[in-house]
C-alpha cells in the first residue's frame, strides 16, 4: 500500500514554496495549466498555488514513507486505547450505580434466589456451586466505601488509557514513552489473570499489549535503543522531502560529495 497516496487522497496534497531559489526551483514546474508544486508527502506535482510558503526550515513536518505508516499504526493503537478507556468509564458508572442501590439489590437477590432453585434443579444447574452466584454474593458483601474506591480506581485507569490515546494520536514523543510505561506496568496483572483462567479475550489483550510495547521501543528508539532520540529525529529529518531536495541542491553546487 502507498501510504502517502492514501493520506493525500483523504487529506489532500501539501505543497510548499521555500524562499531559497535553488530549492524552490526543484519543487516547482511549469505546465500548460500554470505552475505545479511538488507535494511534500507523496511527491506528486500538483497544479495551483502552494499551500504554504516561507523558509525551508519553517516548513511543517510532513511524514512520508515508513514514518507515515508508523503514524497510521500509532493512531490505530490510540483508537484501541480510547475504546478501552470508554469501556472502563462505563464500568465505573455501573459500580457507582450499584453502590447507590446496594442494599436494595441485595435484598432482591436474597429474595429471588430461592425461587430459581426449582428451575435450576430441572436444568442441572447447581446454584450453590455457581461461580456467577458466588461472585454476586461477594459483590454484595463489599462495603459502600470499598465500592467507592473501586469506582475511582477504574476511573483512574480509564484516565490513563485516554491520556495514552491522546499522546499516541498526536504522535508525541511523551505519548510514546507514556504508552510503553503505562502498558508495561499492567502486563504482570494480565499474566496473573491468565493463570486464573485462560480466555481468548485475555490472550488477545496480552498479545496486543506486548506487541505494542516491543514495537514502540524498537521503532521509536525509546530509552536510548538504536541511537535514542538523536537517531530518531535524524531519521525523521532524513525522510523529509525537503531534506532530500536540499541534499540534491548541495550536491549540484558541489558542497557535498556525490
Amino acid at each position: 500500500m502507498d501510504w502517502a497516496l492514501r493520506a493525500c487522497g483523504w487529506h489532500g496534497h501539501y505543497t510548499y514554496a521555500p524562499d531559497e531559489p535553488e530549492l524552490r526551483d526543484r519543487l516547482r514546474v511549469g505546465t500548460v495549466a500554470g505552475e505545479a508544486w511538488r507535494c511534500l508527502r507523496c511527491g506528486t506535482f500538483v497544479p495551483g498555488d502552494p499551500v504554504g510558503s516561507g523558509p525551508a526550515d519553517h516548513a511543517p513536518e510532513v511524514p512520508r514513507g515508513r514514518l507515515l505508516r508508523d503514524r497510521w499504526l500509532m493512531r490505530a493503537l490510540a483508537i484501541e486505547r480510547l475504546l478501552r478507556g470508554l469501556l472502563l468509564v462505563a464500568a465505573a458508572v455501573v459500580v457507582f450505580k450499584f453502590r447507590s442501590s446496594h442494599e436494595t439489590m441485595r435484598a432482591a437477590f436474597d429474595q429471588d434466589l430461592p425461587l430459581l432453585r426449582p428451575f435450576a434443579d430441572q436444568i442441572g444447574w447447581d446454584i450453590d456451586r455457581s461461580k456467577l452466584v458466588r461472585l454476586a454474593g461477594e459483590a454484595f458483601d463489599l462495603s459502600n466505601n470499598t465500592l467507592l474506591w473501586i469506582g475511582f480506581g477504574i476511573l483512574a485507569y480509564a484516565g490513563l488509557q485516554v491520556l495514552e490515546a491522546v499522546g499516541l494520536w498526536l504522535v508525541k514523543r511523551w505519548g510514546e514513552y507514556f504508552a510503553v510505561v503505562a502498558t508495561s506496568l499492567f502486563l504482570p496483572l494480565e499474566v496473573y489473570e491468565l493463570t486464573e483462567k485462560i480466555t481468548a479475550l485475555r490472550i488477545g489483550a496480552l498479545v496486543v499489549n506486548i506487541a505494542a510495547v516491543v514495537w514502540l521501543v524498537y521503532s521509536k528508539r525509546l530509552f536510548g535503543l538504536r541511537g535514542g532520540g538523536a537517531a530518531y529525529h535524524a531519521e525523521h529529518s532524513a525522510e523529509s522531502l525537503l531534506s532530500v531536495e536540499r541534499a540534491a541542491v548541495a550536491v549540484a553546487v558541489g558542497t557535498l560529495p556525490v
